[in-house]
């Protein structure tokens, strides 16, 4: 994929999720929430230039780095996210304020590395980023997973059949 269909592909999908995550949606505990990620970080991997040849430690660390912020942050988006059990015993999630934060911690934290990146010369494409948000949805989509396991529905709720 050239770097303006990669472009296209990561901007679609931080719409889809942003735009879902602001509204109250049931949770399905037997998502895939392994699919979008595996399908990106194949995007990503396929490409040799996912390194810069010329500066290869500094391109594996920035790249390493990326996705170690990009999990963390993911950790903390999915915390950011309530859960709860409505009437009928269906379970519902809904981004919260504090998602938003999250939303910018990752884009200053990946402006940063980007930054850092261009100082050192190494030359950063658009895969590393989509291989960081691969890591980011999918930590976030476990998280929820771990969340929704175990959270304990209400008194008023009726127990689930």
């Amino acid at each position: 994929m050239n770097g303006t269909l990669n472009i296209l592909a990561i901007v679609a999908v931080i719409a889809l999720v942003v735009a879902r995550q602001f509204k109250a949606r049931k949770f399905d505990t037997e998502r895939r929430v392994w699919l979008i990620p595996v399908i990106l970080a194949f995007l990503a991997l396929r490409d040799p230039h996912l390194l810069d040849p010329h500066h290869q430690a500094a391109s594996v660390a920035l790249l390493a780095a990326g996705v170690l912020v990009e999990i963390a942050l993911g950790s903390v988006w999915g915390w950011t996210a309530r859960l709860w059990y409505a009437e009928d015993g269906s379970l519902w999630t809904k981004g919260s304020p504090a998602a938003l934060a999250a939303w910018a911690g990752m884009i200053v934290l990946r402006g940063g590395l980007y930054v850092l990146g261009s100082a050192l010369g190494v030359h950063q494409g658009t895969n590393s980023l989509m291989l960081a948000l691969a890591a980011l949805l999918l930590v976030r989509g476990v998280v929820l997973g771990w969340r929704a396991r175990t959270l304990e529905p209400s008194y008023r709720v009726p127990a689930a059949r």
